[in-house]
């Protein structure tokens, strides 16, 4: 897949507030699911799909994704780091990396999920759309704690709304938090911040009627997002193999 994506972005900078006392010493992404932590997950989903530059951005605990991954070789990567002081923001950390991820397209991807996904045919289709980004989309029952899109015939987004109220939701498709982008996304992110992607930038693309598309996923997303998602998804990734 070297000559379809060249680099990553993953978003590891959260605090986790909702997953209180987990998160009091280790940052979200690095809580541990079957023996690993999460980031490493998504780590080795970019590795395998043949991306080799990855930059990560820190804040709580940085310590912790440091000592663990250091220059990634041990992962088959090379990792780079970016330290926010102060929160920028999903998007202000995309606009911010736009050094390292350069000319070409590129994945952003929330650290705090876990997915089996097909990154490869998911850049074939951002492609083939010539879109300014692609949404990998999950179909949730409950879809309220995400953002949630509303597509046409051919997967273009013509509504994005994040955590819609009860009485706003239109679609079960949400963001699953793996985004393929193309550079022209960057000078579309405004430079004040913070400023997130789906409470801020996606919508306004969609607005525009700028290209965004939607990729239904066919694999599985698990998210940790409170202690009760932590326990699930640690039962399910722990259980002994029939």
């Amino acid at each position: 897949m070297n000559d379809i994506c060249v680099r990553a972005l993953i978003l590891a900078a959260g605090i986790g507030d909702r997953l209180r006392p987990h998160t009091d010493d280790t940052p979200k992404p690095m809580l541990v699911v079957g023996g690993k932590p999460v980031l490493q997950y998504n780590v080795e989903m970019l590795r395998d799909a043949g991306v080799r530059e990855i930059l990560i951005n820190l804040h709580h605990r940085p310590e912790a994704v440091l000592s663990y991954f250091s220059d990634g070789a041990e992962f088959g990567v090379s990792i780079s780091y970016a330290y926010e002081p102060e929160l920028l923001g999903t998007a202000g950390t995309v606009r911010n990396a736009a050094g390292f991820l350069g000319d070409e397209d590129f994945f952003v991807v929330y650290g705090d999920n876990i997915a089996t996904l097909d990154l490869e045919d998911l850049m074939t289709n951002h492609r083939s759309n010539r879109a300014l980004a692609t949404i990998a989309l999950f179909y949730r029952e409950d879809p309220r704690a995400s953002g949630i899109v509303e597509l046409d015939d051919c997967d273009r987004v013509t509504r994005f709304l994040e955590k819609p109220a009860v009485d706003a939701v239109f679609s079960n498709w949400v963001n699953a938090g793996y985004l393929a982008c193309s550079p022209g996304l960057f000078e579309r992110i405004p430079a004040t911040t913070p400023c997130d992607l789906g409470r801020d930038v996606l919508p306004q693309l969609v607005a525009g009627g700028l290209p965004v598309f939607g990729y239904r996923m066919r694999g599985d997303l698990w998210w940790i997002d409170t202690v009760p998602d932590y326990e699930r998804v640690r039962a399910r990734f722990e259980r002994p193999v029939p």
